[in-house]
């Protein structure tokens, strides 16, 4: 599924408190930061006409095994199926609660009680998988001003988080449907008080970028304009990829440090070499 969104459609969405730290004014009273999120906002209103957003994500059907999760993805002709294994990694430091992101999908073999039977998607057996950008203009129109380039980086990359939050409250209310009643004001979806998680790649939880390999594999993110570089960093730089979680207990965790057994056999289930996979991960190893 692809989504375009003009500037004024994911603005509200924004969630100025990561603007005003990125910008390094965090700490500064509030009269400050109001004045530079207005001098932001007269930018947005300036060239509202001149660029867009963007969003992929598709639903998979998936079940769990250990610490991969598995997308079986069917063949054109809607017969054969070839699985594509998500592969994540589990907290292991003592005193953590052990979490990884398959324990959000149900194991294979077991099946959810009849009363669940629906037309909306499970909540356990489902896995979405998503990717938003903004136009690579925003990144590149600026140049001349160095100024204006810092903030409009600075915004393009709110409005590529914006539009991952604006994407999501569609999936949940009406594309996968789960949570069709929901309302919430802004403020509340900042601090997610919705049902589900959206990690994302990079983020503490999932620190290995080279994931978005696995992403494009699947939901082709050049639909959007977004490439990737040798490590699976994204360009445009405001580009957001990730996953969509919808277990009532699914909750964000930060991985931590893993050991040397955890990494091996996370390089095995990537099918890449140790050492390529220590580079990856070096920051919490």
């Amino acid at each position: 599924m692809l989504l375009h969104y003009n500037i004024c459609d994911v603005q509200p969405y924004i969630n100025w408190d990561y603007f005003f730290y990125a910008w390094g004014v965090h700490n500064k009273p509030e009269a400050e930061k109001q004045s530079l999120r207005r001098e932001a906002e007269d930018m947005l209103v300036l060239h509202r006409d001149d660029y867009r957003t963007h969003a992929v994500f598709q639903l998979f059907g998936a079940y769990s095994e250990g610490e991969d999760i598995v997308v079986p993805v069917a063949d054109v002709d809607g017969q054969r199926q070839e699985s594509t294994r998500l592969p994540f990694l589990r907290q292991q430091q003592p005193g953590s609660d052990y979490l990884c992101m398959a324990d959000f999908i149900r194991p294979f073999g077991t099946h959810a009680p009849s009363a669940s039977r629906s037309s909306v998607p499970s909540t356990d057996s489902t896995i979405g998988i998503f990717a938003t950008s903004v136009d690579h203009g925003m990144e590149t129109d600026f140049d001349s001003d160095p100024y204006a380039k810092m903030m409009m980086q600075l915004l393009a990359d709110r409005l590529a988080e914006a539009t991952a939050e604006r994407m999501h409250e569609e999936v949940r209310k009406t594309y996968w449907g789960y949570a069709p009643d929901e309302q919430l004001t802004m403020a509340e979806l900042h601090v997610e008080k919705f049902q589900g998680i959206r990690p994302a790649v990079g983020y503490p939880s999932l620190p290995d970028t080279s994931l978005n390999f696995v992403i494009d594999k699947l939901i082709d993110i050049k639909q959007i304009g977004v490439r990737l570089t040798e490590s699976g960093a994204m360009k445009p730089h405001a580009s957001v990829s990730g996953f969509m979680f919808a277990h009532p207990q699914a909750r964000y965790f930060a991985l931590g440090k893993i050991g040397q057994d955890q990494l091996c056999d996370y390089a095995r289930r990537r099918g890449l070499p140790v050492e390529v996979v220590r580079k990856f991960l070096f920051s919490n190893l």
